[in-house]
């Protein structure tokens, strides 16, 4: 997904704040959740929105984005797959299936998404999926008992 315009970004923000007017506990993830799930990610002009109407410092809004996982600051890929890192799944064997996504896709080192915008590989800590380890999802659907020679039928799925 290219980056939106400032403009895209801000509109986007205005209508994220505006569904949350008036509303206190939890509206600020609330708010990112809308903004990403309208662009696919957080973009900077949005960001600085939020914090300026909720009066509440760039930092803090900054951490909150940063802090979850589900928030992106980059632009992500038609298809995100998240490779578990969990205690379960790292024994198991998921440094090879990220070794193979990465091999696969032809990811540089220090890239989460392909040039041609279609898959971004980011790495999680745990999907919760521990008794099919090593696992991970792509988009919301969720794949367990890998290993790193299933990962080309898997990703040919998606072409």
């Amino acid at each position: 997904m290219p980056e939106v315009s400032t403009d895209t970004a801000r509109e986007t923000a205005a209508r994220a704040l505006e569904r949350y007017r008036g509303k206190q506990a939890g509206r600020l993830i609330h708010i990112l959740q809308d903004v990403q799930d309208g662009l696919g990610y957080l973009p900077r002009p949005s960001l600085k929105q939020v914090a300026e109407e909720l009066d509440t410092p760039l930092a803090e809004v900054l951490r909150v984005a940063t802090f979850y996982a589900a928030f992106s600051l980059e632009p992500q890929g038609e298809h995100v797959i998240q490779v578990c890192m969990g205690t379960a799944c790292h024994v198991k064997g998921a440094p090879g299936i990220m070794q193979a996504l990465r091999g696969e896709l032809e990811l540089e080192e220090g890239r989460e998404t392909t040039d041609d915008e279609k898959f971004t590989v980011k790495s999680v800590r745990c999907i919760g999926c521990c008794g099919l380890a090593p696992a991970i999802t792509i988009d919301d659907e969720t794949r367990g008992l890998l290993t790193p020679d299933m990962v080309p039928d898997i990703l040919a799925e998606y072409e």
